[in-house]
């Protein structure tokens, strides 16, 4: 179980990134899913979806941090946000900034399903389930994200 963690840890570390922006709070993020699945992999039954059942500990550890933070309000600099490497190309790394941006004006549900889909390669119903909604309701969600990056960056 252990290698097919750390076989993982890429798309767990891209999730956490698009979920809490700052690289040094993705990093936590990371670590602490991966510990609490190590303390709970009693739990996991072998032969299912590893990959979704460690995004459900991070995307439910996220909520619940994000619920604790709540409670002490903190500014958040738009600008101070790190951007995203490029290509040595200007206009990608422009174009990536961009979309950074817009990125980030989706509501949370929309940028989750979003990434999720797009991504991290989940199908519509894992997706779905990770959420905690029908798939009807995150096709929804991704589709009006998509609608409205098109719009933005066109």
């Amino acid at each position: 179980m252990k290698d097919e963690i750390v076989a993982l840890l890429p798309d767990l570390r891209a999730f956490a990134r698009f979920m809490c922006r700052e690289r040094e709070a993705a990093d936590d993020l990371v670590q602490n899913t991966i510990l609490a699945a190590l303390d709970k992999q009693t739990q996991f039954t072998p032969g299912t979806n590893l990959k979704g059942w460690l995004f459900t500990i991070m995307r439910n550890r996220f909520y619940s941090d994000l619920r604790t933070q709540r409670r002490r309000p903190l500014t958040i600099d738009n600008e101070a946000a790190t951007p995203l490497p490029a290509v040595d190309n200007p206009e990608a790394t422009l174009a990536l900034k961009e979309l950074s941006s817009e990125l980030w004006k989706l509501n949370p549900q929309s940028r989750e399903a979003l990434v999720l889909i797009g991504a991290g390669g989940f199908s519509y119903e894992e997706a779905a389930s990770l959420c905690g909604c029908s798939v009807g309701t995150l096709k929804a969600r991704v589709s009006r994200a998509r609608k409205y990056l098109s719009e933005r960056l066109q």
